[in-house]
């Protein structure tokens, strides 16, 4: 549960952005829009070897330019 104390002589707006900012990081809205509906377990680890899919094909094209530094350029036109 996300908590925050108003401190002295704060106004309620400062509070209330902290409040915002800890909510975000804290993730829960993420979590309630993830559980807002019912996803197949099959569906789940589809998703999941998905996601692996595409964080190793990004990392392969992040280490290819950091290997190359003339594919980092861009092209005239």
């Amino acid at each position: 549960m996300v908590e925050v104390q108003v401190r002295e002589k704060e106004s309620l707006e400062r509070a209330l952005r902290r409040f915002k900012k800890k909510w975000e990081r804290a993730g829960i809205l993420r979590e309630v829009r993830t559980r807002s509906f019912y996803v197949k377990p099959s569906d789940e680890k589809r998703e999941a070897a998905k996601k692996v899919v595409r964080r190793r094909a990004r990392m392969k094209r992040i280490e290819a330019l950091q290997n190359n530094p003339r594919a980092n350029r861009r092209r005239r036109r």
